[in-house]
Protein backbone atom coordinates (compact mmCIF):
# COMPACT_ATOMS: atom_id res chain seq x y z
CA UNK A 1 0.00 0.00 0.00
CA UNK A 2 1.63 3.53 -0.77
CA UNK A 3 2.33 5.56 2.03
CA UNK A 4 0.66 8.73 3.03
CA UNK A 5 1.82 11.84 3.83
CA UNK A 6 -0.44 13.22 6.40
CA UNK A 7 -0.04 17.24 7.15
CA UNK A 8 -3.79 17.45 8.11
CA UNK A 9 -4.01 20.34 10.93
CA UNK A 10 -5.59 17.70 13.51
CA UNK A 11 -6.60 15.14 14.43
CA UNK A 12 -2.85 14.51 13.16
CA UNK A 13 -0.21 12.13 12.39
CA UNK A 14 0.29 9.53 15.53
CA UNK A 15 4.02 7.81 15.29
CA UNK A 16 3.27 4.04 14.14
CA UNK A 17 4.16 2.42 16.79
CA UNK A 18 1.64 4.09 19.01
CA UNK A 19 -0.45 3.32 16.59
CA UNK A 20 0.40 -0.39 16.53
CA UNK A 21 0.46 -0.57 20.34
CA UNK A 22 -3.31 0.80 20.87
CA UNK A 23 -4.29 -1.28 18.51
CA UNK A 24 -3.24 -4.26 20.21
CA UNK A 25 -4.90 -3.07 23.47
CA UNK A 26 -8.31 -2.48 21.86
CA UNK A 27 -7.94 -6.19 21.17
CA UNK A 28 -6.43 -7.19 24.30
CA UNK A 29 -5.65 -4.71 27.06
CA UNK A 30 -2.76 -5.49 29.21
CA UNK A 31 -3.69 -8.80 29.11
CA UNK A 32 -6.85 -8.92 30.20
CA UNK A 33 -8.55 -10.51 27.29
CA UNK A 34 -10.91 -7.44 27.20
CA UNK A 35 -10.50 -4.23 25.07
CA UNK A 36 -9.27 -1.16 26.24
CA UNK A 37 -12.40 0.58 25.80
CA UNK A 38 -14.71 -2.14 27.83
CA UNK A 39 -11.90 -2.02 31.03
CA UNK A 40 -13.15 -0.37 34.04
CA UNK A 41 -11.48 2.85 34.92
CA UNK A 42 -11.31 2.16 38.16
CA UNK A 43 -9.46 -1.05 37.40
CA UNK A 44 -5.75 -1.45 38.78
CA UNK A 45 -4.66 -2.11 34.45
CA UNK A 46 -6.12 1.16 33.56
CA UNK A 47 -5.33 3.59 37.10
CA UNK A 48 -1.49 2.71 36.14
CA UNK A 49 -1.76 4.34 32.76
CA UNK A 50 -3.50 7.27 34.18
CA UNK A 51 -0.57 6.99 37.01
CA UNK A 52 2.21 6.68 34.26
CA UNK A 53 0.39 8.92 31.60
CA UNK A 54 0.66 11.94 34.45
CA UNK A 55 4.11 11.40 35.65
CA UNK A 56 5.21 11.04 31.87
CA UNK A 57 4.57 14.60 31.65
CA UNK A 58 6.36 15.87 34.63
CA UNK A 59 9.11 13.98 33.53
CA UNK A 60 9.52 15.16 30.36
CA UNK A 61 8.70 18.77 31.29
CA UNK A 62 10.99 18.45 33.72
CA UNK A 63 8.72 19.61 36.41
CA UNK A 64 8.52 19.30 40.56
CA UNK A 65 5.41 18.45 43.07
CA UNK A 66 4.53 22.14 42.97
CA UNK A 67 2.15 20.96 40.15
CA UNK A 68 0.27 18.83 39.08
CA UNK A 69 -1.02 17.23 35.83
CA UNK A 70 -4.72 16.30 35.11
CA UNK A 71 -6.73 14.62 32.16
CA UNK A 72 -9.88 16.32 31.03
CA UNK A 73 -12.21 15.94 28.70
CA UNK A 74 -14.01 19.14 26.53
CA UNK A 75 -11.31 19.78 24.69
CA UNK A 76 -8.62 22.77 24.71
CA UNK A 77 -12.19 24.95 24.38
CA UNK A 78 -13.70 24.19 27.81
CA UNK A 79 -10.17 25.46 28.97
CA UNK A 80 -11.03 29.15 27.93
CA UNK A 81 -13.90 28.95 30.70
CA UNK A 82 -12.77 27.23 33.12
CA UNK A 83 -8.42 28.97 33.52
CA UNK A 84 -11.04 32.33 33.83
CA UNK A 85 -13.52 31.03 36.71
CA UNK A 86 -10.74 29.32 38.42
CA UNK A 87 -8.59 32.66 37.98
CA UNK A 88 -10.11 35.81 37.03
CA UNK A 89 -10.84 37.61 40.35
CA UNK A 90 -9.94 41.05 39.43
CA UNK A 91 -8.73 41.71 35.63
CA UNK A 92 -6.54 39.86 33.32
CA UNK A 93 -4.27 40.39 30.35
CA UNK A 94 -4.62 38.19 26.99
CA UNK A 95 -2.67 38.94 23.90
CA UNK A 96 -5.02 37.98 20.60
CA UNK A 97 -2.75 36.40 17.99
CA UNK A 98 -5.49 33.95 16.19
CA UNK A 99 -8.98 32.65 16.32
CA UNK A 100 -8.16 30.12 19.46
CA UNK A 101 -7.17 33.42 21.22
CA UNK A 102 -10.12 35.52 20.48
CA UNK A 103 -12.13 32.59 21.77
CA UNK A 104 -10.39 32.56 25.34
CA UNK A 105 -11.10 36.29 25.40
CA UNK A 106 -14.78 35.90 24.70
CA UNK A 107 -15.10 33.49 26.99
CA UNK A 108 -12.95 35.07 30.08
CA UNK A 109 -15.02 38.31 29.28
CA UNK A 110 -18.06 37.13 30.30
CA UNK A 111 -16.15 36.35 34.22
CA UNK A 112 -14.50 39.12 34.61
CA UNK A 113 -12.32 42.26 33.05
CA UNK A 114 -9.54 41.43 30.33
CA UNK A 115 -7.08 43.91 28.49
CA UNK A 116 -6.04 42.70 25.41
CA UNK A 117 -2.20 43.96 25.38
CA UNK A 118 -1.40 42.97 21.97
CA UNK A 119 -3.53 41.77 18.67
CA UNK A 120 -2.34 41.02 15.64
CA UNK A 121 -6.05 41.03 14.00
CA UNK A 122 -5.54 44.06 12.20
CA UNK A 123 -3.28 41.85 9.83
CA UNK A 124 -5.17 38.88 9.81
CA UNK A 125 -3.22 37.63 12.57
CA UNK A 126 -0.25 36.96 10.70
CA UNK A 127 2.46 37.99 13.34
CA UNK A 128 2.70 37.89 16.61
CA UNK A 129 2.42 41.05 18.62
CA UNK A 130 5.67 42.00 21.11
CA UNK A 131 5.57 45.56 21.75
CA UNK A 132 3.66 45.55 25.44
CA UNK A 133 4.35 44.73 28.65
CA UNK A 134 2.58 43.07 31.49
CA UNK A 135 1.95 45.05 34.72
CA UNK A 136 2.23 42.89 38.03
CA UNK A 137 -1.57 43.97 38.60
CA UNK A 138 -3.04 41.41 36.81
CA UNK A 139 -4.42 38.25 37.92
CA UNK A 140 -2.92 36.07 35.17
CA UNK A 141 -1.38 36.64 31.56
CA UNK A 142 -2.69 33.79 28.83
CA UNK A 143 -1.04 33.43 25.62
CA UNK A 144 -1.26 30.77 22.93
CA UNK A 145 2.10 29.67 21.80
CA UNK A 146 1.10 28.28 18.37
CA UNK A 147 -1.76 29.39 15.55
CA UNK A 148 -3.18 26.34 13.72
CA UNK A 149 -4.96 28.39 10.95
CA UNK A 150 -2.55 31.57 10.19
CA UNK A 151 0.88 29.55 11.31
CA UNK A 152 2.84 31.82 13.56
CA UNK A 153 3.89 30.72 16.73
CA UNK A 154 5.99 32.32 19.52
CA UNK A 155 9.49 32.13 19.57
CA UNK A 156 9.90 32.93 22.95
CA UNK A 157 7.72 34.22 25.63
CA UNK A 158 7.13 37.49 27.73
CA UNK A 159 8.95 38.12 31.47
CA UNK A 160 6.28 38.32 33.79
CA UNK A 161 5.61 39.35 37.71
CA UNK A 162 2.45 37.74 37.24
CA UNK A 163 1.03 33.95 36.50
CA UNK A 164 1.45 32.57 33.01
CA UNK A 165 -1.18 31.13 31.29
CA UNK A 166 -0.33 29.23 28.19
CA UNK A 167 -2.43 27.20 25.78
CA UNK A 168 -0.14 24.50 23.68
CA UNK A 169 -2.63 22.92 22.15
CA UNK A 170 -0.86 22.46 18.52
CA UNK A 171 2.76 22.85 19.09
CA UNK A 172 3.28 20.95 23.01
CA UNK A 173 6.51 18.26 23.42
CA UNK A 174 7.75 19.66 20.08
CA UNK A 175 10.64 21.75 21.65
CA UNK A 176 12.53 22.32 24.68
CA UNK A 177 10.88 25.24 27.16
CA UNK A 178 11.66 25.97 30.63
CA UNK A 179 8.18 24.76 31.56
CA UNK A 180 8.53 26.07 35.14
CA UNK A 181 8.33 29.24 33.30
CA UNK A 182 4.28 28.76 33.01
CA UNK A 183 1.77 28.35 35.68
CA UNK A 184 -0.41 26.40 33.63
CA UNK A 185 -0.17 25.05 30.73
CA UNK A 186 -3.29 23.33 28.70
CA UNK A 187 -3.51 21.22 25.33
CA UNK A 188 -5.71 19.37 23.63
CA UNK A 189 -4.12 15.73 22.70
CA UNK A 190 -5.21 15.34 18.72
CA UNK A 191 -1.99 17.42 17.54
CA UNK A 192 1.43 16.43 19.06
CA UNK A 193 0.10 14.02 22.26
CA UNK A 194 -2.12 11.62 20.94
CA UNK A 195 -5.78 10.88 19.11
CA UNK A 196 -8.76 13.64 20.24
CA UNK A 197 -11.00 13.23 23.18
CA UNK A 198 -8.60 14.21 26.30
CA UNK A 199 -7.31 17.48 27.07
CA UNK A 200 -3.72 18.04 29.37
CA UNK A 201 -3.63 20.69 32.03
CA UNK A 202 -0.67 21.28 33.86
CA UNK A 203 -0.93 23.71 36.85
CA UNK A 204 0.93 25.49 39.96
CA UNK A 205 -0.91 24.28 42.46
CA UNK A 206 -0.23 27.37 44.49
CA UNK A 207 -2.60 29.18 42.08
CA UNK A 208 -5.91 28.03 43.00
CA UNK A 209 -8.10 28.88 45.44
CA UNK A 210 -8.01 32.43 45.73
CA UNK A 211 -11.05 33.74 43.56
CA UNK A 212 -13.95 34.25 45.63
CA UNK A 213 -16.69 33.42 43.05
CA UNK A 214 -18.01 29.80 43.87
CA UNK A 215 -17.03 27.15 41.09
CA UNK A 216 -19.26 24.76 39.76
CA UNK A 217 -18.11 21.17 40.73
CA UNK A 218 -16.90 20.11 37.08
CA UNK A 219 -15.67 23.38 36.02
CA UNK A 220 -13.05 23.56 39.54
CA UNK A 221 -9.26 22.53 39.38
CA UNK A 222 -9.44 21.11 42.62
CA UNK A 223 -12.15 18.83 42.01
CA UNK A 224 -10.41 16.61 38.96
CA UNK A 225 -6.76 16.96 41.02
CA UNK A 226 -8.21 15.69 44.25
CA UNK A 227 -9.32 12.18 42.72
CA UNK A 228 -6.71 12.09 40.16
CA UNK A 229 -7.90 12.77 37.12
CA UNK A 230 -11.14 10.21 37.80
CA UNK A 231 -13.66 12.02 39.15
CA UNK A 232 -16.13 11.49 36.39
CA UNK A 233 -14.97 8.27 33.57
CA UNK A 234 -12.03 9.76 31.42
CA UNK A 235 -11.70 9.48 27.99
CA UNK A 236 -10.01 5.89 28.11
CA UNK A 237 -8.80 5.57 24.83
CA UNK A 238 -7.38 9.21 24.36
CA UNK A 239 -5.57 8.88 27.60
CA UNK A 240 -4.15 5.42 26.30
CA UNK A 241 -3.26 7.34 23.53
CA UNK A 242 -1.20 9.98 25.38
CA UNK A 243 0.39 7.58 27.28
CA UNK A 244 1.96 5.67 24.77
CA UNK A 245 2.48 8.68 22.60
CA UNK A 246 4.27 9.91 25.72
CA UNK A 247 6.08 7.07 26.28
CA UNK A 248 7.69 8.18 22.38
CA UNK A 249 8.37 11.78 23.16
CA UNK A 250 10.35 10.46 26.13
CA UNK A 251 12.66 7.59 24.57
CA UNK A 252 13.96 11.02 21.86
CA UNK A 253 14.24 13.91 24.44
CA UNK A 254 13.11 17.33 23.33
CA UNK A 255 16.15 17.90 22.08
CA UNK A 256 16.21 15.52 19.34
CA UNK A 257 12.29 15.98 18.52
CA UNK A 258 13.45 19.94 18.46
CA UNK A 259 16.19 19.62 16.38
CA UNK A 260 14.22 16.68 13.59
CA UNK A 261 11.14 19.72 13.43
CA UNK A 262 13.57 22.24 12.95
CA UNK A 263 14.93 20.54 9.77
CA UNK A 264 11.80 19.72 8.48
CA UNK A 265 10.44 23.37 8.85
CA UNK A 266 13.87 24.80 7.28
CA UNK A 267 13.09 22.53 4.05
CA UNK A 268 9.79 23.38 3.65
CA UNK A 269 10.57 27.43 3.93
CA UNK A 270 13.57 27.13 2.20
CA UNK A 271 11.16 26.37 -0.87
CA UNK A 272 8.64 28.43 0.02
CA UNK A 273 11.19 31.53 -0.27
CA UNK A 274 12.84 30.20 -3.16
CA UNK A 275 10.00 29.25 -5.55
CA UNK A 276 8.61 32.60 -6.90
CA UNK A 277 5.53 30.56 -7.52
CA UNK A 278 4.44 29.99 -4.03
CA UNK A 279 4.73 32.94 -0.78
CA UNK A 280 4.34 32.28 2.79
CA UNK A 281 1.19 34.25 4.59
CA UNK A 282 3.21 34.48 8.09
CA UNK A 283 5.73 37.01 8.94
CA UNK A 284 9.21 35.36 8.47
CA UNK A 285 10.28 35.83 12.24
CA UNK A 286 7.00 34.36 13.80
CA UNK A 287 7.06 31.36 11.41
CA UNK A 288 5.69 28.06 13.03
CA UNK A 289 7.37 25.10 12.87
CA UNK A 290 4.17 23.21 12.90
CA UNK A 291 1.99 24.93 10.32
CA UNK A 292 3.38 26.44 7.40
CA UNK A 293 0.76 28.68 5.63
CA UNK A 294 1.90 29.37 2.41
CA UNK A 295 -0.19 30.51 -0.85
CA UNK A 296 0.46 29.92 -5.07
CA UNK A 297 0.76 33.74 -6.57
CA UNK A 298 -1.16 32.78 -8.63
CA UNK A 299 -4.76 31.60 -7.23
CA UNK A 300 -6.22 30.11 -10.83
CA UNK A 301 -3.85 27.58 -10.17
CA UNK A 302 -4.95 26.18 -6.75
CA UNK A 303 -7.08 23.23 -7.79
CA UNK A 304 -3.87 22.16 -9.62
CA UNK A 305 -1.72 22.20 -7.15
CA UNK A 306 -3.98 19.84 -5.01
CA UNK A 307 -4.43 17.36 -7.58
CA UNK A 308 -0.17 17.39 -7.33
CA UNK A 309 -0.34 16.67 -4.24
CA UNK A 310 -3.60 14.11 -4.76
CA UNK A 311 -0.89 12.29 -6.57
CA UNK A 312 1.71 12.17 -4.55
CA UNK A 313 -0.11 10.68 -1.62
CA UNK A 314 -0.07 14.15 0.08
CA UNK A 315 -2.93 14.56 2.22
CA UNK A 316 -4.32 17.44 4.14
CA UNK A 317 -2.61 20.58 2.09
CA UNK A 318 -5.50 22.51 1.75
CA UNK A 319 -5.29 25.78 3.61
CA UNK A 320 -8.12 27.10 6.49
CA UNK A 321 -11.12 29.04 4.72
CA UNK A 322 -9.58 32.13 7.27
CA UNK A 323 -6.60 32.21 5.05
CA UNK A 324 -7.01 30.34 2.10
CA UNK A 325 -4.12 28.74 -0.09
CA UNK A 326 -2.34 25.95 1.78
CA UNK A 327 -1.22 24.51 5.22
CA UNK A 328 1.81 22.38 5.44
CA UNK A 329 1.29 20.59 9.70
CA UNK A 330 4.55 19.07 10.66
CA UNK A 331 3.71 17.73 13.94
CA UNK A 332 6.49 15.50 15.92
CA UNK A 333 5.19 12.12 14.26
CA UNK A 334 5.43 14.03 10.29
CA UNK A 335 8.94 12.38 9.07
CA UNK A 336 11.21 14.58 6.83
CA UNK A 337 10.87 12.23 4.33
CA UNK A 338 7.01 13.82 3.93
CA UNK A 339 8.42 17.10 3.98
CA UNK A 340 10.39 16.03 1.12
CA UNK A 341 7.58 14.74 -1.09
CA UNK A 342 6.38 18.07 -0.63
CA UNK A 343 9.15 20.43 -1.58
CA UNK A 344 9.73 17.74 -4.95
CA UNK A 345 5.66 18.04 -5.99
CA UNK A 346 6.20 22.52 -5.23
CA UNK A 347 9.62 22.48 -7.56
CA UNK A 348 7.66 20.49 -10.04
CA UNK A 349 5.26 22.26 -10.37
CA UNK A 350 7.67 25.06 -10.95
Amino acid sequence: MSKVHNFSAGPAILPQEVIDNCAKALLNFEGTNLSLIEVSHRGKEFVAVMEQARSLVKKIMNLDDAYEIIYLQGGASSQFLMVAMNLLEVKAAYTNTGTWSTKAIKEATSLGNVEVLGSSESKNFNFIPKDYSISSDYDYFHCTSNNTIFGTQMQSFPSSDVPVVCDMSSDIFSRELDFTKFDLIYAGAQKNMGPAGTTLVVIKKSLLGKVTRKIPTMLDYTTHISKDSMFNTPSVFAVYGCYETLKWIDKQGLAEIEQKNTAKADLLYGEIDSNEMFEGTAAKEDRSKMNATFILKDESRNDDFLRACNDANINGIKGHRSVGGFRASMYNALEIDSVQVLVDVMRNFK
